[in-house]
């Protein structure tokens, strides 16, 4: 029972993530253009994939 809330509870994160990730591309464009630099917001998407796809 636990396993499974887990499971769900870690997949409704990595979908957030994703969210997360559409809706703030247009910023890190802007801090690109602006600054030269984006931020990483790939590094933390990957981390949630990979603790996601260790539990399933």
């Amino acid at each position: 029972m636990i396993e499974r809330v887990a499971k769900a509870t870690l997949l409704a994160l990595y979908q957030l993530t994703i969210v997360i990730g559409i809706v703030l591309m247009p910023v890190a464009v802007a801090l690109q253009r602006t600054l030269g630099r984006a931020p990483p917001l790939h590094r933390f998407i990957e981390r949630v994939d990979r603790t996601y796809e260790t539990a399933v």
